[in-house]
């Protein structure tokens, strides 16, 4: 029999082991998925696309992200995180030189379809393997651990743009992007926490009550995050007179200042609690969409997206947190769903935006996502229960 000072003297040693898994597991993601975008007007100029042709094959990265989820959530049950993550970092490893190579249009599909899929079956994974690890330290994490994919995401995209600014080819620069893949991966397979299979897991749970609750409240967030990657240059340069050369700042603002409070994310949510952090953070993300879309001033229009993503940056992790906690649902599955759901946002939501924008105009676009941050704080405040412990 293990006494309990052996027992503590092991979890001392494994939790702060496990934790940097966790974390160099979604510096993964959030390094890969950015290392796409700086190759996407290579792949334009290969395939001699249009807008409408390349739009068309980029759907085949959600549609890989959506598949992969669920199979990994089913996976995670039947092997554990440390297989479902080593097998996802193998199918980014892969994905990334064909990315950089394929010349046809259904070769990239095929690439982004198992780019997307790599990159759904690391997030579910990523995710659940971090709630294990919060729930045995006994204190907030995730937001700490979302950071990291936030990390990764502007090291992916400002290391790749400067390696390919600095003379590498397309494909030597994606084989750089696959050497820091393989050094996180070999740093985090021997630290991930034990497993105990479960073979008789079901391979399909459909998502209930208050997991359905979690993912449309991550869909939300996640459609604000796209509407500024994808629609915050265009307001500054079509409506509030930007330059095109600096059309990026507002996405660049609203993406360091979601890194660094995630960050910091986990001692706000220790402080104020779950259901009030998530108000909150609803709240401050619908004041920075609103100044934003009606400042009249670049400064201000720019402190609008830096101000939402303070706020939105620790509410995805909570909502995750919750996901992991709840009962109705084997985690792994409400993990995947929660995942899947939010996505949905980042996939869907700019496109959706655009037609509102087509009706309305860009501004109140922009000031519908601020009524569906309103209705995400209304939500959270009274249907979302902290978990206990």
């Amino acid at each position: 029999m293990n006494h309990p000072a052996s027992i503590d003297a092991v979890s001392a040693y494994a939790l702060p082991r496990a934790s940097l898994a966790t974390r160099l597991a979604f510096f993964i993601a959030g390094f890969g998925l950015a290392c796409w975008a700086p190759l996407v007007p290579y792949a334009k100029v290969r395939l001699d696309a249009g807008h409408a042709e390349l739009g068309t094959v980029l759907l085949c990265l959600g549609l890989g992200s959506i598949v992969g989820m669920p199979l990994a959530g089913s996976m995670v049950s039947r092997l554990g995180s440390r297989a479902v993550i080593l097998a996802g970092g193998i199918g980014l490893m892969l994905a990334l030189p064909l990315l950089a190579l394929t010349a046809h249009m259904w070769t990239l599909g095929a690439a982004l379809c198992l780019f997307g899929l790599s990159l759904g079956a690391i997030d579910v994974a990523a995710n659940v393997h971090g709630t294990e690890v919060q729930q045995r330290v006994g204190r907030p994490m995730m937001s700490g651990f979302h950071g990291l994919y936030s990390f990764g995401g502007l090291v992916g995209v400002s290391g790749m743009t400067l390696v390919l600014a600095s003379g590498f080819g397309v494909l030597e620069s994606a084989l750089v992007a696959v050497g820091v893949v393989l050094v996180c991966l070999v740093l985090a397979l021997p630290r991930f926490l034990g497993h105990v299979a479960a073979p008789s897991a079901a391979f399909f749970v459909r998502p209930q009550g208050i997991v359905i609750l979690l993912g449309l409240l991550a869909m939300a967030t996640f459609l604000v995050e796209g509407a500024v990657l994808d629609w915050g240059a265009v307001l500054l340069t079509e409506i509030k007179g930007m330059a095109l050369s600096s059309a990026g700042a507002g996405y660049a603002a609203f993406a360091l200042a979601m890194t660094l409070a995630r960050l910091v994310g986990d001692r706000f949510v220790a402080r104020l609690g779950i259901r009030r952090a998530l108000v909150i953070g609803a709240l401050v993300t619908a004041a920075g969409m609103g100044m934003a879309a009606w400042g009249h001033s670049l400064a201000l229009v720019i402190a609008g997206f830096a101000i939402a993503g303070v706020g939105a940056a620790n509410i995805v992790p909570i909502l995750f947190t919750l996901a992991g906690r709840q009962k109705v649902m084997p985690t792994s599955h409400a993990m995947a769903a929660t995942s899947a759901l939010g996505y949905l946002g980042v996939f869907v939501g700019p496109a959706l935006v655009g037609y509102v924008a087509a009706w309305t105009g860009l501004v109140l676009a922009f000031g519908v996502l601020v009524l569906l941050m309103g209705v995400v704080a209304l939500v959270a405040g009274l249907k979302v229960a902290p978990p206990p412990g």
